[in-house]
């Protein structure tokens, strides 16, 4: 049987790791995802000088510490993306366990830092928040259990990833955390789809997620909270929503000038969760395009390579850690322009944040791994060798 290769040559016994790696990894996505850094490097320039004076730190206090936690995110990065499919799982199910463990154990031993929400735990030179390094390794736990799930004789791993996903969920409703909870259901359910359930299934789930957030909205003053501003018409200019919207419509097209936005000063998460408002502000619409074309490559090259993958598991884990990272961005983005409800997500690679930059450089990595080309056979050739 003829062995096809898409976009490379075959395999060379004996090749260095890192020629091997340059050759068969998405050059493309990778540069986009350093480019977001960068972008990130630059707003942190705008958005955090007026905090870090607040707090009684340097100016580029926060930046200092972005470039730090972007250098071990970028290294955590390149070093996943260069495992093959196995080692990636295996780490993986580790880290989730881990993950896992420290989520179960945050209502005894986390921290709000005055938020209301305990989702870290205090580390006195840093914080820890579990549920980002728990995505991607829920992710591929998941895949793998659905890959399990389509040999002969499988175990049910469909109803052990629904269980899990539902542990995951009520857990981060607990903290409250409702946005990751949202974006791990999600997840699961992307890989579910592409797993071959039944769309009726599907709907059925929809109508479940529906009856939780009309629980949780009677039940949780918090997400109540949220929703009431969200669906409420006049939009106060003296909350976060308030601010970042204005600063939305100031920047125009172009942008008000490098330095000269005001936002910065009002907010007090212009540099986490708001930080495309500074983007808008200060560098207008192009930049924020810009962005939007970064985040959108990574995603669309992503599956169109995993569109080629024989791998049922690398199919679903890699679908699964695309979407997901193309999601976070989209709902960090909606909630500052008011297309969604206040989430506290911050933007993958480009908000300030040590969890979310490390926990989003290994999923990238991840995913890097996932769709670096490998030799595989025509899918003609593989139904022919069947049938011999």
């Amino acid at each position: 049987m003829t062995e096809m290769v898409y976009g490379s040559v075959p395999v060379r016994d004996g090749e260095p790791i890192l020629p091997k790696w340059w050759r068969t990894v998405d050059r493309w996505s990778m540069s986009c995802i350093l480019m977001l850094f960068g972008v990130g490097i630059l707003l942190g320039l705008a958005a955090s000088p007026p905090l870090a004076a607040k707090n009684g730190f340097d100016p580029f206090h926060y930046v200092q510490r972005q470039a730090f936690f972007g250098g071990l995110a970028l290294t955590a990065m390149f070093l996943t993306s260069m495992m093959s499919p196995v080692l990636v799982r295996r780490l993986a199910v580790l880290g989730f366990l881990v993950a896992f463990v420290a989520l179960a154990f945050l209502p005894f031993f986390g921290t709000d830092f005055g938020k209301g929400a305990v989702r870290w735990y205090s580390l006195g030179f840093a914080s820890l928040q579990p549920s980002e390094f728990l995505k991607p390794g829920f992710v591929v736990v998941a895949a793998w259990m659905m890959a399990a799930a389509q040999e002969i004789n499988g175990p049910p791993g469909r109803l052990w990833s629904f269980a899990l996903a539902v542990a995951i969920v009520l857990m981060l409703a607990m903290q409250p955390d409702f946005g990751q909870a949202c974006l791990v259901l999600f997840g699961w359910g992307v890989m579910y789809f592409v797993a071959g359930a039944p769309m009726l299934l599907l709907v059925g789930m929809a109508g479940l997620v529906v009856l939780g957030g009309s629980f949780a909205y009677n039940n949780s003053e918090h997400f109540a909270r949220r929703i009431d501003g969200f669906l409420n018409p006049d939009v106060d200019p003296t909350t976060q929503l308030g601010y970042a919207t204005n600063a939305i419509r100031e920047g125009g097209f172009f942008g008000v000038g490098v330095g000269e936005g005001q936002v910065k000063w009002s907010l007090p998460d212009a540099h986490t969760d708001f930080i495309i408002a500074v983007a808008a502000e200060e560098y207008g619409l192009v930049l924020v395009l810009c962005i939007i074309a970064l985040y959108t490559t990574v995603v669309v090259r992503s599956m169109v390579r995993l569109m080629r993958e024989r791998d049922p598991f690398i199919r679903l884990a890699g679908t699964g850690l695309a979407c997901m990272f193309g999601v976070q961005a989209m709902i960090n983005m909606g909630v500052a322009v008011r297309l969604l409800p206040a989430k506290g997500m911050t933007l993958p690679f480009v908000s300030y944040g040590g969890s979310s930059l490390i926990a989003g450089g290994i999923a990238v990595g991840m995913l890097l791994a996932f769709t670096r080309n490998r030799p595989q056979g025509e899918i003609g050739d593989i139904l022919r060798g069947r049938l011999r």
